[in-house]
């Protein structure tokens, strides 16, 4: 930051200090013009919440400083140019050019509040402006000045600019400058360019991003898209278009670069797509997915490095691969999840091999049950051979999704016996490779696995050798300066350890972010002393299956029970416990969406605000779900929440949760516990004590004559124990502060 610092500064000391406006005497019939940019200042001013005469544009306040400054003199320095200039001849040409600058401001303003713009580009813009302006007032082109500057300061500089003689020209730069930041908008925006000669070259770079969409395209050959598409003779979007007039073309996309490549022919997949719905091979299928899915990553991590086209994307490889390991093997071993012979349940995977077990596994972890994953690690170990060796498998997989392999082992209690089927220092280098390069990748996904997976580990000794590699990484990214490393190591060495009470860490004080042990009740109540529960259902089988032995958990000598067209109202008669929740009408036909949008009016027109969030439904519901929460909730309580995405997305949303999840798909003779409990606590005006309530359920499941249900209360995660989720939380904290 003081690196960024100093280049600001450097910026404002280069610009020539001009007389103040306050030494200049501006006419009165151009004064409301110079009101105007000085009304802009102060709304910019204000738009932290005070006016101040200080611009809060960001958590930098030596950045802050600068930009107030740079937002300040020099837009009155820019002022006083205008009035000063005698290129500047006429009233009406000052008054235009006064509003360029007021435009300036707003756009500016406008543009840090939808975070379109980056704040600590104030001087760029104001540099890039100023050389705009003189350019303009000279009759030259700026063309050449919006090619070289960044596209939000283009893109101000040409709307502002409109009258400059480049316009046609400026509009044509600042869309190839829009679509290169935004290739998959491209096919949305091209048709006022369709004529231009880069036109295409862009329509190359779309079908790379997203060959689908231009495959949509194609297959309307006579609208404007169509001929555009149809016309390109670069080999990528013919093969696109070839494919288009192709029967099941999209089962042939993920094998589109190996087409391309002529290493894979589309006669020669066809067999096992077969034609006219007929002939499919399902797992034929999968195995050439997996095999090119190892081909691919491949290519992709040796040198030369390369992306195979539709590697991602809708209909690539990785998610057809997904698509086709939960829909072929992993839904129909779920579904068979009561039956008693095993052989029975897993014969869908009969015909798989290892590999193909293992990208089965890792491709479905959002879907898989607990005792899927087991039955088909278990396979994936005995079609290892007499003498199994996990390091080879990853040798053979490249070590492709291993990070993602080794959680998932670890959450379900297998890592110790799949690090037991290689050599001891083959497995140390496996665990040091699970935890390096955290700050390099460009999300959170894998620090937030090795979290979770830290939390399912009883292995003392591997907790140990875990801590140790976490604590060699830190103080390599303390000597190389690297910030980002520092907080991640740091964050992971922290929550490792006050896993242990031995060390007595308190977390709420680490890390500065709310108890993850207890919840005070008064901290769940609205103003009106009301706790507010909202419960999404989803009127698929399920959603409709258990839905009424949900409300029939309610006693109405406790509840007053009010059933309305879309939703539910469910009252305590003490404690003021107020609970919300949809009906899980027909979702074929959107039905539950409707009473959920229906639901959330209702409680905001009410000024009900949802302290409780429970999501009833399956993982790939979640995100809907998290698109509806109001943002207040202290506790959300959720099926399996679907990785990384669903929790960064809930902890956005609600940053002091407190989560409840488990490892597979919530279960109805575990939730309605839960959430007796809850209520209970909560009426009776008590603090809620995780560790206590974990206790008293753990008690009542241990006895339960059903080994599904002991099971199944295993895999429930209470909020001290979510590790990725209080990772999350500490992250942001930390990154807040800075």
């Amino acid at each position: 930051m003081k690196k960024t610092a100093l280049f600001l500064f450097l910026f404002i000391s280069a610009y020539p200090v001009f007389a103040s406006q306050d030494s200049l005497i501006i006419p009165i019939y151009r004064q409301l013009f110079h009101d105007r940019i000085d009304s802009e200042q102060i709304e910019l001013d204000k738009q932290d919440g005070k006016k101040d005469d200080f611009i809060t544009a960001t958590n930098k306040p030596e950045v802050n400083v600068i930009i107030t400054e740079i937002m300040t003199r020099r837009i009155d320095e820019l002022q006083v140019i205008v009035e000063k200039d005698s290129a500047i001849k006429t009233n009406n040409e000052k008054v235009r050019y006064l509003s360029y600058i007021e435009n300036l401001v707003k756009g500016y303003r406008a543009g840090i509040k939808s975070k379109e713009i980056n704040p600590a580009l104030a001087p760029l813009f104001i540099e890039n402006f100023a050389n705009a302006m003189k350019a303009n007032i000279a009759g030259e082109h700026i063309a050449p000045l919006l090619n070289a500057a960044q596209y939000p300061i283009a893109k101000l500089l040409a709307e502002i600019f409109s009258d400059n003689i480049d316009y046609e020209e400026n509009k044509k730069i600042i869309y190839k400058k829009y679509c290169s930041l935004n290739p998959d908008k491209i096919l949305q925006t091209i048709t006022p360019f369709i004529d231009e000669p880069f036109a295409d070259s862009l329509i190359v770079v779309s079908c790379k991003f997203n060959p689908t969409a231009v495959y949509t395209r194609a297959q309307a050959p006579a609208s404007t898209l169509g001929i555009l598409v149809h016309r390109n003779n670069h080999p990528v979007v013919k093969a696109v278009v070839a494919l288009s007039q192709t029967p099941n073309a999209l089962l042939y996309f993920p094998f589109l670069d190996d087409i391309l490549k002529g290493k894979k022919t589309i006669e020669s997949i066809k067999p096992f797509i077969g034609e006219d719905g007929v002939g499919y091979d399902s797992v034929g299928y999968y195995k050439l997915l997996v095999k090119t899915e190892i081909d691919y990553y491949t290519r992709m991590t040796k040198a030369p490095k390369d992306t195979p086209i539709a590697m991602f994307g809708t209909n690539g490889l990785r998610e057809t691969l997904k698509n086709k390991a939960n829909q072929h093997f992993i839904t129909p071993i779920n579904i068979l999840h009561d039956l008693s012979n095993i052989n029975k349940r897993m014969a869908s995977t009969d015909s798989l091999s290892a590999v193909e077990l293992y990208y089965m596994m890792v491709m479905g972890e959002n879907e898989i049950y607990t005792s899927s994953f087991k039955h088909s690690f278990s396979r994936m170990i005995q079609r290892l051979g007499k003498t199994p060796g996990t390091d080879t498998l990853l040798l053979t997989v490249h070590f492709d999704f291993f990070k993602k392999f080794i959680k998932m082992a670890a959450n379900y209690n297998k890592l110790d016996e799949f690090l037991s089927y290689m050599p001891k220092e083959n497995s140390e280098v496996l665990m040091r490779g699970f935890i390096a390069n955290l700050d390099n990748t460009g999300s959170l996904e894998d620090a937030i696995d090795v979290a979770d997976s830290y939390s399912s580990i009883t292995d003392s000794s591997l907790q140990i050798t875990i801590l140790k590699y976490i604590a060699e990484n830190e103080a390599r990214c303390v000597k190389e300066n690297n910030s980002r490393g520092k907080t991640i190591y740091g964050l992971l060495r922290t929550i490792f350890l006050s896993a242990n009470p031995d060390n007595k860490i308190d977390l709420t004080a680490a890390l500065g972010i709310p108890s993850i042990f207890e919840i005070e009740n008064k901290d769940l109540r609205d103003d009106s002393g009301r706790i507010i529960q909202q419960v999404y259902w989803y009127g698929d089988k399920d959603g409709k299956t258990f839905f009424p032995s949900f409300i029939n958990s309610f006693s109405t000598r406790e509840w007053t029970i009010t059933a309305l067209p879309e939703w539910y109202e469910i009252k305590s008669k003490k404690g003021k416990v107020w609970i919300y929740a949809n009906r899980p009408l027909d979702n074929d036909n959107n039905l539950d969406d409707s009473a959920q949008i229906h639901l959330n009016s209702y409680l905001s027109e009410k000024g009900l605000y949802p302290a409780v969030i429970i999501h009833r439904g399956h993982s790939y519901w979640l995100p809907r779900t998290i698109k509806r929460m109001s943002g207040y909730a202290k506790i959300v309580m959720l099926g399996s929440c679907g990785g990384y995405k669903n929790l960064n997305d809930i902890i956005k949303v609600n940053p002091d949760a407190n989560i409840i999840s488990t490892k597979e798909i919530g279960s109805g003779d575990i939730n309605r516990p839960i959430i007796n409990y809850l209520n209970q606590t909560f009426e009776a005006g008590d603090k809620l004590v995780w560790k206590d309530m974990w206790v008293s359920l753990t008690r009542l499941f241990e006895n339960d004559p059903s080994r599904s249900v002991r099971e199944s209360w295993d895999n429930y995660i209470p909020p001290y124990k979510n590790l990725g989720a209080i990772f999350l939380k500490g992250y942001n904290n930390l990154k807040q502060e800075e």
